[in-house]
């Protein structure tokens, strides 16, 4: 076990599975010699050079589209997205080509790449930090979820981090592979130096309690344990619950925490309305109903643009504040 920064497991994960197999190949703005602007890749051009790693040029439906390819003919690509608000210049490509292929094919033609994605707003121990923007901050993960033929991946810690983008690229089909940048250097933790794959699917009660269920992804499952410590205080025992995986949803794994607690509120970063959590709501209404002692909350973003400032950033995006308050709502 070696303790490493988010984004130091992520290029962990990448240089395992690149060792591993041959067939694994970068592609993407500034992932060779400079590293990846956010250093996620560092390293990996010396190790493996211009044959594996391919920097390209500003055309994210280009290399989305030649990345395809590449998986079409039996390489494993690992395409990194700079913003995951820039997808949607390649949302042709990865909506309508890589998540079809293998259903137009008949099973004939697998899609084995990965396409990773910083996205959210940045972070300070004292709050959110101002910079970033509505062109560089969005957390756009439901778009994906509603795209059938897409696994959509989201690690909350350094050790999912990597363990989950070794199993997103040993897997046959597309997967859509979420960073929050805002934990890349602030987040910390023990990641083991050997394979530590993290099966898809498969949620993970990253604390456990007895009064209340708190479904978190992303940064939120930071800020719900945060939330958790403050309620403990009150004589509160919260359960967090990190479904890791938005698609396949382990929906067994949720409902099963909130048969246990009667309550649940559901936490993400995206705007609340056409957000996972969302689905995630219907699926506990579905699967745990008979157990609520409360109705289901959402803690969400704002239905706005991502502000620019910090002030307003604190306003707009959801803390272990605004989880505590809708805790306490729940709990009377």
């Amino acid at each position: 076990m070696t303790n490493k920064t988010f984004v130091e497991a992520i290029n962990a994960g990448l240089h395992a599975e690149m060792e591993r197999d041959e067939r694994v190949l970068l592609v993407g703005l500034d992932v060779g010699r400079y590293g990846g602007l956010f250093t996620a890749t560092q390293g990996i051009y010396d190790r493996f050079g211009s044959d594996r790693v391919f920097d390209t040029p500003i055309s994210e439906a280009g290399f989305t589209g030649a990345s395809i390819g590449l998986a079409m003919e039996g390489f494993r690509p690992v395409v990194e997205i700079q913003f995951a608000d820039f997808a949607t210049v390649a949302f042709d490509q990865i909506t309508t080509i890589a998540a079809k292929m293998r259903f137009l094919s008949g099973g004939a033609t697998n899609v084995p790449m990965v396409i990773r994605m910083p996205f959210g707003v940045n972070v300070t121990e004292g709050g959110y930090m101002a910079g970033a923007g509505p062109h560089h901050s969005q957390s756009p993960e439901a778009w994906f979820c509603h795209c059938a033929g897409l696994k959509v991946v989201m690690p909350s810690d350094p050790a999912d981090a990597k363990g989950l983008l070794q199993a997103a690229i040993r897997d046959d089909g597309p997967v859509m592979y979420f960073e929050q940048k805002g934990m890349y250097q602030r987040v910390q933790g023990e990641v083991p130096d050997d394979d530590c794959v993290v099966p898809l699917g498969v949620a993970a009660v990253k604390r456990k309690g007895t009064d209340l269920t708190i479904v978190a992804t992303g940064m939120m499952v930071e800020q719900s344990l945060l939330a958790a410590e403050e309620l403990e205080a009150d004589g509160v025992s919260v359960e967090v619950v990190d479904p890791r995986t938005l698609v396949p949803l382990d929906r067994e794994g949720i409902c099963a925490s909130v048969r246990k607690t009667g309550r649940a509120i559901v936490a993400h970063e995206a705007p609340m309305t056409g957000g996972f959590g969302g689905e995630i709501a219907a699926t506990i209404a579905e699967g745990a109903f008979d157990a609520l002692k409360a109705p289901v909350r959402r803690v969400a973003g704002f239905d706005s643009p991502v502000p620019a400032t910090g002030d307003l950033l604190q306003l707009t995006i959801p803390n272990a504040a605004r989880i505590v308050d809708a805790a306490r709502g729940i709990l009377g």
